[in-house]
């Protein structure tokens, strides 16, 4: 069966690109689950078409769970499994806080500031959780008849922690440059992507210990339509990074033209694994994590890694066994009892 893969923002941009870009690729022959808020453009256009016998186009806010789960489970029903998953759909700032201090002050009446719009962390942040969670779910989870590309017994680990078992599944996130560097125009966008290098090298561990990979790509200025009007402009053309070099990171952590053939996988141990990786102009940088300050600090990390892992995971297990929608019904509904 052939391998399955699952892009968000998927209709422009990066995601429109790799959609491309694996459906152009002779070998394997990859089928599309494509997730965005406005459908791929025409065949008519610029752009490749989409055969609907091996794409699927669900239209999906990613900031809702419910939207997300659903994205998922029909993409996996129709297809039969999940073998690499682009949780790359991202949008910009919608807030500010110093510059706009003059024009609230300016409001009569007004006490206080407005309530700030947090939509860029739900959609850069809460949603590529969200989609990481159903990843695993789904990559660990397949159809009878439609078995792993060299899917061994047992699981693996790869790259940071790992033994010798077939990889299930390969999870790339689209960071950002701003994930690595400061951009004091788009702060709330820099803090999301910030938090998803450290997302990407937290849980590639435990990623590894259940067979998947997840590794994160850090762009430099690419031509897509997130820059707002006048942006590129001022980006000369030897100063934007081709969609080209966007397609070899993700040719090189997703491993993208060896998931059909059996045993063309890599296996755990030679996997690439809580990689990230800055992309800029024709360059691929493998950057590491920084340098520990002092011998309590690289003791904290990974002298005490055992305890930490230990405690942790049983006390975040049952934490995400709880229902917390149920819980926070119930809540109010003591809350209301009480008035």
């Amino acid at each position: 069966m052939p391998p399955v893969a699952l892009i968000t923002g998927a209709s422009s941009g990066i995601g429109l690109a790799l959609a491309q870009h694996l459906l152009s690729l002779p070998t394997p022959n990859w089928h599309l689950i494509l997730a965005d808020l406005n459908p791929p453009p025409p065949p008519s256009s610029a752009s490749s078409s989409f055969p609907p016998n091996r794409t699927l186009f669900l239209r999906t806010d990613v900031a809702s769970w419910e939207q997300q789960a659903a994205l998922f489970r029909t993409g996996f029903t129709r297809f039969g499994r999940l073998d690499f998953a682009a949780l790359n759909a991202g949008i910009d700032d919608r807030d500010d806080i110093f510059n706009s201090l003059e024009v609230e002050e300016g409001e009569e009446g007004r006490e206080g500031p407005r309530k700030p719009s947090l939509r860029t962390f739900e959609v850069d942040l809460d949603a590529v959780y969200y989609g990481v969670k159903l990843a695993a779910w789904y990559m660990s989870r397949r159809k009878p008849g439609s078995s792993a590309a060299g899917e061994g017994e047992g699981r693996g680990g790869a790259g940071i922690g790992g033994g010798e078992g077939a990889v299930k599944g390969r999870i790339v996130i689209t960071s950002s440059s701003a994930g690595l560097y400061t951009a004091p125009a788009i702060p709330q966008y820099c803090a999301a992507k910030h938090a998803l290098v450290g997302l990407t090298r937290s849980l590639a561990p435990a990623a590894a210990d259940a067979g998947i990979t997840i590794n994160a790509v850090c762009p430099a200025v690419v031509v897509t339509g997130l820059a707002p009007a006048g942006l590129l402009d001022a980006f000369p053309d030897e100063m934007r990074t081709p969609m080209s070099t966007m397609m070899r990171a993700f040719d090189e952590l997703g491993d993208l033209e060896g998931g059909e053939a059996e045993g063309s996988w890599k296996g755990m141990r030679n996997a690439k694994n809580g990689c990230v990786v800055e992309v800029s102009l024709n360059n691929l940088f493998y950057r590491d994590p920084p340098s520990f300050a002092d011998h309590g600090q690289r003791f904290m990390a990974q002298g005490a890694a055992d305890a930490w892992t230990d405690i942790y995971r049983k006390r975040n297990r049952a934490f995400a066994a709880r229902d917390w929608e149920a819980e926070a019904k119930e809540e109010a509904k003591k809350d209301k009892a009480k008035l």
